[in-house]
């Protein structure tokens, strides 16, 4: 919600407000998963059967970057491997 409304709000300001919502990536906060239940078990509820990588937020932010997100504002882009799509 508050990448919609800072969309909206800045949207006169010619500022364009988008977010990237990311679902499992390894890092210091995920780690106890991985070593809890291996990586095979912490993704074997993620369609994609992977966690993410840094390439794969690259890309995303790379996107938004770029002059072809320049018509893109207030979108909320998961990148979770197919997560959201349940």
């Amino acid at each position: 919600m508050l990448t919609r409304h800072l969309a909206h709000t800045l949207v006169k300001d010619h500022v364009n407000v988008n977010a990237i919502a990311p679902g499992l990536f390894p890092s210091k906060m995920t780690q106890f998963v991985f070593d809890g239940a291996g990586e095979d078990g912490a993704t074997q509820n993620i369609p994609m059967r992977r966690a993410g990588r840094q390439d794969d937020i690259a890309g995303t932010c790379i996107y938004l970057s770029s002059r072809a997100a320049s018509y893109l504002t207030g979108a909320v882009i998961p990148v979770d491997g197919g997560v959201s799509t349940r």
